[in-house]
């Protein structure tokens, strides 16, 4: 397919340009008309079908043709549209939907071009996309720009400037690693920009995409997806232990893992040949559903509705569709039949949960258990055969004597020997005749400290494939005790074939079908979601829907043109986020401007950036590095930083919170413990996801709860007195900057001299820019 580019704007004569079915018919039809009229033939009306050619030109039951190509004046369905009968009229009034009259003229003109239907836009491959017009004219070489520009000069608009050198630098400094810089390296950068202004925002792009913190600030990004939590969630919610899934993610984003590989992994990294305890750790992603346990519930219901919840995020994160909503029924919009839906469903109906043991890094628990197995072995041999010495030692004991054996021993003893256990008779030996005897100590000795090593462990969720196959069946309107037929695995017909080169599939052929060169929605849904972050919102503004009710690209060429790239460049993340951040369109200024507000208020246009406040996590961290309580540790066990009295006990079970000490009270946000139930506060309050399901968007509210948890919660008040410090020692225009990253003008350094260092503080914490990224 090849993309010729003629921006549409919506104020431009209709008839003046050909009417394009995906971007200008469909959005209407699927507004207005597909919940009754079509794909799903439970709900469809009259028999009529208008999300196909076929069916909207069938004849129908009263001979009418709702749409008749070349002659709207003989389509019912036009006729009904421009009624003003309310008998007749369509969409119905009681519907409470209305077309507008330059809707109602956009389906005139359409059917009068022909009425020409087109494939589901997301449903087609996207292809190498032609660079639009000469970079001369444009005045831009880098490929979004030449994108974002074209728009620009048809709707009479003109880009941004870029931000000033400070303001660029903390917002990819924290677009990237979710940390400000720090004084030095805005000097640094200030300094190297005077020299080379482009290759000193290079270098720092590099930097930043090879600094550990990225890995940690776009995990999180992922986790959010992913629906980690710290615990089981439902009214129990007790804790569980999958903290080395976090840290798997942030690990292999760090080193660029190609996310084919990163997706294949998660879904079935158990299932790879020569499997490691890393790929079956990463199928941790599935196992953070929830898990109730609650007394009298039903076991197989809540392991059915994990099921469900394994679906529809695998439908959203990766394919961006709302599979789920064919549980019950065939899918009311796209293309999705209940009986595909179930064939999804067979794909994550086979598995058991087990835990995983993981051991320190160079320990091999193999080899060591089957030491372990030979020692004890010659122990018992070595007990076997000293037998009647045992016998001779016990039978000397004198009663005081034994009252200084240890009191495990003199309970062996009281015990009759004949119902002696064998780990009983070697503790013995050890304790009588095997103390002299230098071979027996040296495997005793050996033993303790292989059990040693064995109890340096940590267990992980994850995910294991059964032996045997579940049975899997349509469920009636999605009800578990209403099984029907049987189903295999497989996908929905509509998207691209999935490969059956094995007799029996299973979930590494479906993660393999989801990253196939063929799938024509992964690469487009991954980008846009990056995109997204970066300005507040998607090419595709329903993120987690590229189906028929979904929106439609704004800038439909680059989509398709980052998409492409992506996929055909080694699915890097950390190239796709070097191509947006490099390019002019992502370092303009978000300052609002008169002529936008008029002509785009929504920037939707891309004619400057966009101020976002910082995410949950990033307030936090922003304010711990402003404070110098930052820690820099990695990974480990999830802490447990000063939240308020009381909040623990809410609920039905009183939740242990025991906060941390030393640097893990000062640790980054994604490694705070995340009670689903009990979510803490300082998080909940700037939108944090609280896990029971996907997050694909986090909403970004503003109320005045946050300002009162940056002044008053227990953990910024800490950070505040450690601020005070720094502004006694440094002056407070020192702060300003940690907190800001730049220098403060006259009138504002005046008004914070006019205050006492911890009021200074807690106000400069409390700055709107402190945590907005600009």
């Amino acid at each position: 397919m090849v993309f010729v580019l003629i921006p549409y704007v919506a104020s431009s004569p209709l008839v003046a340009q050909e009417i394009q079915y995906n971007r200008d018919v469909r959005p209407i039809l699927a507004e207005n008309c597909f919940a009754c009229h079509g794909f799903d033939h439970a709900k469809r009306e009259a028999g009529l079908r208008l999300d196909t050619a076929d069916g909207a030109t069938a004849s129908l039951g009263s001979g009418e043709v709702a749409i008749r190509p070349g002659s709207p004046d003989e389509s019912e369905a036009i006729r009904r549209i421009v009624s003003a009968d309310h008998d007749e009229m369509m969409p119905p009034s009681e519907s409470g939907k209305t077309l507008s009259e330059q809707q109602k003229q956009i389906l005139q003109t359409w059917v009068a071009q022909g009425a020409r239907y087109d494939k589901h836009w997301s449903f087609i491959m996207p292809e190498k996309v032609r660079l639009p017009a000469d970079e001369r004219q444009l005045q831009v070489a880098h490929p979004i720009d030449q994108f974002v520009r074209i728009r620009l000069l048809v709707a009479g608009l003109s880009p941004s400037p870029e931000a000033d050198r400070i303001t660029l630098l903390r917002r990819v400094s924290l677009d990237l690693t979710g940390l400000p810089p720090s004084p030095e390296q805005v000097q640094h950068f200030l300094a190297a920009s005077e020299q080379d202004s482009e290759g000193a925002y290079t270098a720092v792009v590099d930097r930043l995409l090879q600094s550990p913190a990225y890995g940690e600030r776009w995990g999180r990004w992922w986790l959010d997806q992913a629906r980690y939590a710290d615990s089981n969630g439902y009214s129990v919610d007790a804790p569980r232990q999958i903290w080395k899934y976090r840290d798997w993610v942030i690990e292999v984003l760090n080193r660029d893992l190609p996310f084919d590989k990163f997706t294949v992994e998660q879904l079935a990294g158990d299932l790879l040949p020569n499997a490691t305890d890393e790929q079956r750790v990463a199928t941790g992603f599935h196992r953070n559903t929830q898990i109730n346990q609650e007394g009298g519930i039903d076991p197989e219901q809540f392991r059915i509705d994990s099921v469900f919840d394994r679906v529809a995020t695998t439908g959203t994160v990766w394919l961006g569709l709302s599979i789920g909503c064919a549980q019950c029924h065939d899918h009311k919009f796209d293309p999705i039949l209940q009986k595909e839906y179930y064939q999804f469903f067979a794909f994550f109906n086979n598995q058991e949960e087990p835990n995983l043991t993981l051991y320190e890094p160079g320990i091999d628990a193999v080899s060591l258990k089957d030491e372990r197995r030979q020692t004890e072995a010659m122990q018992r041999e070595i007990v076997k055969n000293a037998d009647a010495g045992v016998s001779d030692w016990e039978s000397h004991l004198e009663s005081g004597q034994q009252d200084a054996l240890p009191a495990d021993i003199q309970k062996i003893l009281q015990t009759e020997k004949s119902a002696r256990t064998t780990p009983q008779n070697l503790a013995l030996y050890a304790a009588g005749p095997g103390a002299a005897d230098a071979t027996f100590q040296m495997a005793q000795q050996r033993l303790q400290q292989i059990d040693k090593l064995l109890e340096a462990n940590v267990t992980t969720m994850v995910m294991k494939e059964l032996a045997t196959p579940r049975k899997t069946t349509v469920f009636v309107q999605g009800d578990f005790t209403r099984p029907s037929d049987e189903v295999t695995c497989g996908t929905p017909a509509a998207l691209h074939p999935l490969s059956r080169n094995v007799d029996a599939i299973n979930r590494l052929d479906l993660a393999k079908w989801i990253v196939a060169p063929d799938n024509p929605l992964t690469s487009r849904v991954i980008v846009n979601r990056v995109w997204q972050q970066y300005f507040g919102r998607g090419l595709v503004e329903t993120e987690n829907d590229f189906g028929l009710q979904g929106s439609s690209p704004s800038h439909p060429e680059l989509l398709d043109w980052l998409a492409v790239e992506f996929r055909d460049r080694g699915w890097s993340l950390k190239e796709l986020h070097r191509v947006i951040v490099t390019s002019a369109t992502y370092r303009q200024s978000s300052a609002v401007r008169a002529d936008l507000q008029e002509k785009d208020p929504g920037n939707y246009l891309l004619a400057r950036q966009r101020r976002l406040r910082l995410e949950a996590e990033i307030v936090r961290d922003v304010c711990l590095s402003a404070s110098g309580l930052l820690s820099t540790k990695m990974g480990g066990p999830p802490v447990y930083p000063p939240i308020p009295q009381g909040v623990m006990g809410l609920g039905q079970a009183n939740r242990e919170w025991k906060v941390s000490e030393g640097e893990d009270r000062f640790r980054r946000g994604l490694y705070t413990f995340i009670y689903r139930a009990t979510p803490p506060p300082s998080l909940n309050v700037f939108d944090a996801p609280d896990g029971y399901s996907t997050c694909t968007r986090r909403i970004r509210s503003n109320t005045p709860l946050q300002a009162l948890a940056l002044m008053n919660d227990a953990a910024f008040v800490e950070f505040a007195a450690a601020l005070e410090k720094r502004i006694v020692q440094n002056g407070v225009a020192d702060a300003f900057q940690r907190c800001t990253s730049r220098q403060p003008s006259s009138d504002e350094l005046a008004v914070l001299e006019g205050l006492d260092a911890m009021s200074a503080a807690r106000v400069l914490l409390n700055l709107d820019e402190t945590v907005t990224r600009e």
